[in-house]
């Protein structure tokens, strides 16, 4: 009897699309089936609280709360260098890249975050221990593509944006306040984690095996001949450039994404180990992140 597909959620950015094309669309020997829904990266950490799907592509800030149920593949996933969140504001000093304000300015400001569970509000609440005194003002969650305008329009005094924002913040006239990479590669020299990929343990070592071994296997098709994914990510990418695709494809999908290596695993334990000194999530135990 064929077994059931898989369940498994990503987002339709087009760094998830490129990764999973050759294995979502039945090209990867071997793989196990697949059955996929696109949803956006706060939607998928809530599924995964709740153990929903098979497989999920979350924030490494919610890996404390689910590492009970799933395990951490170490592939597929959105490590990198430069390739941070950033804080941006309406105001700039006169060179035009650093707000008029500064960080310390923050003080009971109001900033909007893509998700109070996301890896970017994480590195966000790091550096504002560190850079903000007595902290920011009211936190506003709102989706990520709405953030830009939000700044722009005055309904928050900052944003912390995410994605291809990092392309295109400046047609919205906004500028720069912070990188929150840049401080963590600072501070730790440590690659920046930002969204990971999980499985169900309760699939057992042998699928999740595969299912690891095939996740790399359409990572490097994709890379062998991206013109064949193109269509699956223009498909799903909310009327982006393809100029502004690529660009968030060669940021994102790295060699982290094949293989989180010690570099990439260091880089997860550091920020979830920093986050847990600063109470912010549960502490892991020692073996949390092994695999299968």
């Amino acid at each position: 009897m064929t077994a059931e597909p898989l369940q498994i959620a990503y987002s339709p950015c087009p760094n998830d699309t490129f990764v999973f094309d050759a294995l979502a669309h039945g090209r990867v020997p071997g793989a196990p089936a697949v059955d996929v829904t696109f949803a956006d990266i706060d939607i998928t950490n809530g599924m995964a609280e709740r153990g929903e799907f098979d497989v999920l592509k979350v924030s490494y800030a919610v890996l404390p709360y689910v590492l009970g149920a799933y395990a951490l593949l170490p592939c597929g996933g959105a490590l990198g260098r430069g390739c941070g969140p950033l804080v941006l504001t309406r105001e700039a000093d006169a060179g035009g890249t650093s707000h008029a304000f500064g960080s310390g300015g923050l003080r009971g400001r109001t900033v909007a975050v893509p998700s109070e569970t996301s890896t970017a509000y994480l590195l966000f609440r790091l550096w504002a221990a560190a850079t903000v005194p007595g902290g920011v003002g009211e936190i506003v969650v709102m989706p990520f593509h709405e953030i830009m305008p939000a700044v722009r329009d005055g309904k928050a005094d900052a944003g912390l944006v995410i994605h291809e924002a990092r392309f295109t913040y400046r047609n919205y006239g906004l500028h720069k306040l912070a990188d929150m990479g840049e401080h963590w590669e600072r501070t730790t020299g440590l690659p920046i984690p930002l969204g990971a990929i999980i499985a169900k343990r309760s699939l057992g070592e042998e699928t999740l095996t595969r299912l690891a071994d095939s996740v790399v296997a359409s990572v490097r098709a994709a890379w062998d001949d991206p013109q064949v994914s193109r269509p699956y990510v223009m498909e799903h990418a909310q009327e982006m450039d393809p100029a502004v695709a690529d660009q968030h494809i060669g940021l994102y999908v790295n060699e982290f994404t094949a293989g989180l290596g010690e570099d990439g695993y260091a880089a997860v334990r550091g920020l979830l180990t920093r986050a847990a000194a600063e109470g912010l999530v549960p502490a892991l135990g020692p073996d949390a992140l092994a695999f299968p």
